[in-house]
C-alpha cells in the first residue's frame, strides 16, 4: 500500500478500536485538538467520523482486529485515507507499561501522522471476500467441533472397555452406536445424532464451496491443476490474496503468509530460526497439509516433491519438517505463478529444463 507522506502533515484521528466503545485522538501538527469515545455500531461510528471529518480529518489510523475491516471501509466511504496498522509492528503499545485506550489511541494518532511507513500498513479484503471466506472458516469450525465430539466418545467407551474401530467421522456414529453400553445410551445418542448433523452440514458447506469456485471464482481451476491442492485451499488462497498483482513478485508471497525464516544477524552471527509464521495462519496451514500430501506416499512426481525429498533426504533432526516448509513455500510461489499466468501445470518443468540446458 502506497502511503501519503507529503507536507503539511494531514489531521489525523487515531482510533483505538473497542468491543462496545473505541477510544479515538484527533491531532494536527500543532498537537491533539480532541479526544473522546465512540460507539461500536456502524451508525454511531458513522456519524463520529463524520463529524470528525467537518473538523478537518484526513487520515484515520486504527489497529488490525476483528472490527477494523468495517470500520476501515466506512472510513474510506467517507472519505478518509484509512491505514490498518501491523500488529506486529506496534510494540510501541503492546509493551508500554501504561498501557490505555486513551495512550493508545495518541500513539496511533502521533505515529500515522508523522510515519504512517512504520506502521506496515495491511489491505483488508472486499466486503464480498470477506463474506465469502467465512463460508470456510465456518466449515473448518464444523469440523473441529466434529473431531472433538468423535474424540470424547471414543474416550468415555474406552474408559468402559469398548473400543472404536478406525473410521472416518462420517461413519463413526454408525460404528459407535453399538458398542454404547446401555446405562450411556441416554447420554451418548444425543451426541451421536449431533455429530451426524455436523456432517450433513460440512457436506452442505463443501458443496457451497464447489459452487463458489466454480462460479464466482474461475481461478481456482488453475491452482486445482497441482495434485494435493483441492476446492478449499484453491478457493482460501484466491480470497486471501483477491488479487494476484496484490504481491509485487510471485516469490514475495512465501514471506507474505510467513514461510520464509526469521532472521536475526548480528555481527558474525546469523543464526537459522524458524519461520516468521506472519499472515494468515489458516491459509499457512493449508499449503502446509498440501506438502504433506506432496511428499506423501500418493504425491505424484513433481519438481515440488524431489526438492522436498531431496531435503528430507539430507540426515538433519529436522530434515522432514524442513522439507515440508519448503515444499510448502515453493507451492505457494507456483499457485500464484499459475494463477498471474493462466498456464497450465507441467509438474516436471524445471527438471526438463535442466535436462535440456545439460543435454
Amino acid at each position: 500500500m502506497q502511503v501519503s507522506t507529503s507536507s503539511p502533515l494531514p489531521m489525523t484521528v487515531g482510533l483505538d478500536l473497542g468491543d462496545r466503545k473505541s477510544r479515538y485522538c484527533l491531532r494536527d501538527s500543532a498537537g491533539i485538538l480532541e479526544e473522546g469515545t465512540l460507539a461500536m455500531s456502524p451508525g454511531a461510528m458513522r456519524r463520529g467520523l463524520r463529524r470528525l471529518v467537518s473538523r478537518g480529518a484526513q487520515r484515520v489510523v486504527l489497529e488490525v482486529g476483528n472490527q477494523s475491516a468495517w470500520v476501515s471501509r466506512l472510513a474510506v466511504e467517507l472519505g478518509l485515507e484509512a491505514l490498518v496498522a501491523n500488529p506486529r509492528r506496534l510494540r510501541l503499545i503492546t509493551h508500554d507499561l501504561r498501557k490505555s485506550d486513551q495512550r493508545d489511541a495518541r500513539v496511533l494518532a502521533d505515529i500515522g501522522q508523522v510515519r504512517p511507513e512504520l506502521l506496515s500498513p495491511v489491505e483488508h479484503r472486499g466486503e464480498q471476500a470477506q463474506v465469502d471466506l467465512m463460508v470456510l472458516r465456518t466449515r473448518s469450525s464444523l469440523v473441529e467441533g466434529r473431531t472433538a465430539l468423535v474424540n470424547e466418545v471414543r474416550h468415555r467407551l474406552k474408559s468402559l472397555g469398548a473400543r472404536v474401530p478406525h473410521c472416518t467421522p462420517e461413519a463413526f456414529p454408525r460404528r459407535a452406536g453399538p458398542l454404547v453400553p446401555e446405562a450411556l445410551r441416554d447420554t451418548l445418542e444425543g451426541t451421536l445424532t449431533l455429530i451426524t448433523r455436523f456432517t450433513s452440514e460440512i457436506r452442505r458447506l463443501d458443496e457451497k464451496i464447489e459452487a463458489l469456485s466454480q462460479e464466482s471464482y474461475p481461478p481456482t481451476r488453475l491452482l486445482r491443476q497441482v495434485p494435493g491442492v483441492g476446492p478449499i485451499t484453491s478457493l482460501y488462497f484466491v480470497l486471501a490474496l483477491e488479487r494476484p498483482e496484490r504481491i509485487d513478485k510471485t516469490r514475495n508471497v512465501a514471506a507474505y503468509l510467513g514461510l520464509v525464516p526469521r532472521r536475526r544477524q548480528s555481527g558474525k552471527r546469523d543464526p537459522q530460526l524458524c519461520i516468521t509464521k506472519a499472515g494468515d495462519s489458516t491459509l499457512r496451514s493449508l499449503l502446509v497439509n498440501c506438502a504433506h500430501y506432496i511428499l506423501g506416499p500418493f504425491g505424484q512426481d513433481s519438481d515440488l516433491r524431489r526438492h522436498g525429498l531431496r531435503i528430507a533426504a539430507s540426515g538433519a533432526a529436522s530434515a522432514k519438517k524442513r522439507a515440508v516448509v519448503a515444499v510448502a513455500r515453493k507451492l505457494s510461489v507456483l499457485l500464484l505463478s499459475l494463477w498471474r499466468s493462466g498456464e497450465v501445470y507441467e509438474p516436471l518443468r524445471n527438471t526438463k529444463r535442466l535436462q535440456a540446458r545439460t543435454g
